[in-house]
């Protein structure tokens, strides 16, 4: 079974980038669409984006072209490129598939704080 581990997240000023990073452990990394999810503090957990096995990425409105994602197949890793960051930005990130989202399993994320 696919596990992903979270990293990356950090305080940044508002303006800032961060690049989270989702590395996964297995041979199915490279079949699997990932997709990244965030929850702030007093909120819902919510999608951002999502990035298939060929590459073609989806996003949520919010991003507004500010987030980038990218995965090193070769690395079994994706990432979450994040620029012009704002403090409505402070959440858990978390990254996952479908089969995993159904199963209800999610890893421990990694936080990001964006001040003002």
């Amino acid at each position: 079974q696919l596990q992903l581990a979270e990293s990356g997240g950090g305080l940044v000023q508002a303006g800032g980038s961060l690049r989270l990073s989702c590395e996964g452990s297995g041979s199915t990394f490279r079949l699997s669409v990932i997709s990244w999810h965030r929850q702030a503090p007093g909120k819902e957990r919510e999608f951002v984006g999502l990035i298939a096995t060929r590459g073609s990425t989806d996003y949520a409105d919010f991003v507004k072209g500010r987030f980038t994602i990218s995965r090193d197949d070769a690395k079994n890793t994706a990432y979450l490129q994040m620029n012009s960051l704002e403090p409505e930005d402070t959440a858990v990130y978390y990254c996952n598939t479908n089969t995993r989202i159904n199963r209800g399993l999610w890893g421990q994320g990694t936080q990001v704080t964006v001040s003002s």
